[in-house]
């Protein structure tokens, strides 16, 4: 009694199946079959007997291919959980530069709204994947909807062969029935391997993607670089060069009192080397910020323990490999754990934190976990935003495990060779 309750069930799920997949298929055909039945009914003495029917077909096949790919895309992952990646082009950051224009990856435009309406003009008719899809919706309505149409004609021959009188159209009607139930559990099934051989991204919709992706990178890295510089020079202004005029100023005054009041010269002179001491001191700050020189001489390991040390944060490091890498890597990788562990102490209010360095193959992982209080992830213009930006440029990934309550752990990946 359960197979035959299964049976049923699953006779009344492919029949379902079936019809969703003849309508999300066939819509496009049905468009070229109601533009010819359009210009046969005008006629041809009709000037727009033609016309019309042409127009019609281009602006519905169009218009529908893409709705048509994202509900096949959507069916086999609900029905078969197969992923169809889509290969369309994914719009990148607008980016403000210093300059004033805005870069959406195409061309630079004085407002963000112009820069987002040109870049998604341009991706929507520019993209690899508009052939793809014209390509699928002919092919899918053969390989896929013509076979998901059999229980539909099997009901509809029921339909008919049951309406009629005599018993040729009453063994059309028991033939159509058989048809739908034997052919329901297994009309809808080729759209699955129908849209993974077909809707999947090609290599022209890849290397497109690749292009974007590196596009996006150098402005991310301008705009950065760009930040970087005017940082530099602020912290310059404010701190060690004006604690230098003023340096050279109390030398100048003690000069000029040598003589009359020596006293108050060597007091200056003392002022002016305390001062000399403290500019000495944020200039060493000021290069630790942009380059640790512990990590130039020692690499990232011994940089990071260092680092350890140094933080409020308990911070343990297990790292049991012997390797130098390349000082840009070195550099996102160190600035990415320190960044991690200030936010740690920060916002997740953490005491522990625990930092694993190894090599799996040709990548270098990094872990950074700490036992605060979590929910941390990946906001725009945030710092793990930022992060993840500066690790693409090298290939990398960053994966955030942060769930509320805690613990916190991020995973840091960069594919490297070890020296």
């Amino acid at each position: 009694m359960r197979q035959l309750g299964a049976w049923v069930a699953d006779v009344c799920v492919g029949f379902w199946r079936s019809c969703l997949v003849v309508a999300a298929t066939m819509v496009i055909p049905a468009v070229w079959a109601g533009a010819i039945a359009l210009g046969i009914w005008w006629g041809a003495a009709n000037p727009w007997s033609w016309v019309a029917p042409v127009v019609l077909v281009c602006v519905g096949t169009l218009g529908l291919s893409r709705p048509v790919c994202r509900v096949v895309r959507h069916l086999v992952a609900r029905w078969t959980g197969t992923v169809i990646p889509s290969g369309y082009r994914r719009p990148g950051p607008v980016t403000r530069l210093s300059t004033g224009y805005w870069w959406n990856g195409f061309s630079y435009e004085r407002t963000s709204r112009d820069a987002v309406m040109d870049q998604k003009m341009r991706l929507r008719w520019s993209d690899p994947a508009n052939w793809r899809d014209l390509r699928f919706t002919a092919i899918v309505a053969v390989g896929a909807g013509v076979v998901a149409a059999v229980p539909l004609a099997g009901v509809a021959a029921a339909a008919l062969g049951f309406s009629g009188s005599g018993l040729a159209p009453h063994f059309v009607g028991v033939l159509g029935v058989v048809v739908a139930v034997a052919a329901s559990p297994y009309a809808w099934r080729p759209v699955e391997p129908v849209g993974v051989r077909f809707l999947r991204a090609s290599a022209a919709m890849a290397l497109a993607d690749r292009v974007d992706e590196l596009t996006a990178q150098r402005a991310d890295t301008t705009v950065a670089q760009a930040a970087e510089i005017r940082r530099i020079e602020r912290d310059l202004h404010d701190g060690a060069q004006a604690r230098l005029v003023a340096l050279g100023l109390s030398l100048a005054t003690a000069d000029k009192l040598m003589d009359t009041n020596p006293e108050q010269a060597r007091a200056l002179m003392r002022e002016a080397r305390v001062g000399a001491a403290t500019s000495l001191t944020e200039l060493r700050e000021l290069v630790q910020g942009i380059n640790p020189p512990v990590l130039n001489e020692r690499g990232l390991i011994d940089a990071v323990r260092a680092f350890a040390l140094d933080s409020p944060l308990e911070v343990t490091v297990d790292a049991d490999v012997e390797l130098r890498l390349d000082p840009p890597i070195e550099s996102a990788l160190y600035f990415g754990i320190a960044e991690l562990v200030t936010n740690a102490v920060k916002h997740a209010r953490a005491s522990r934190g625990r930092i694993t360095i190894d090599v799996d193959g040709t990548d270098i992982v990094v872990e950074v976990e700490d036992d605060g209080r979590g929910g941390a992830d990946v906001r725009a213009g945030g710092g793990l935003a930022g992060l993840r930006r500066r690790l693409t440029v090298f290939d990398g990934t960053l994966e955030i495990t942060s769930p509320a309550g805690g613990p916190t752990r991020v995973r840091m990946m960069v594919p490297c060779e070890s020296l």
